[in-house]
């Protein structure tokens, strides 16, 4: 069984995403973070860029406009001002 937690993406106007993850990259302000189940307690800021989050069976790009990351309680909400799905380049 893999291991999840809540992850929530917010803008002024609507709820991107409200699911079990297993895990995602931040664009953070110091370089991309990564963020696990069970992470240790964590507020910063991110930069525009791109988010990865993938699921048990699927991974998702989104196009972030900085913002801020709250992680705590094995949960975590990313707020930002304009956040947009992208299909992934391929590798």
């Amino acid at each position: 069984m893999t291991v999840t937690y809540r992850f929530r993406i917010l803008t002024p106007s609507r709820q991107v995403l409200d699911e079990d993850i297993v895990s995602m990259v931040a664009p953070g302000a110091a370089g991309y973070l990564g963020v696990l189940a069970n992470h240790a307690p964590l507020l910063t800021t991110l930069m525009r860029g791109i988010l990865t989050v993938k699921t048990d069976q699927t991974e998702k790009s989104y196009r972030i406009d900085g913002g801020i990351l709250r992680v705590a309680g094995n949960s975590a909400v990313l707020l930002s001002e304009e956040v947009e799905e992208v299909t992934p380049e391929p590798r």
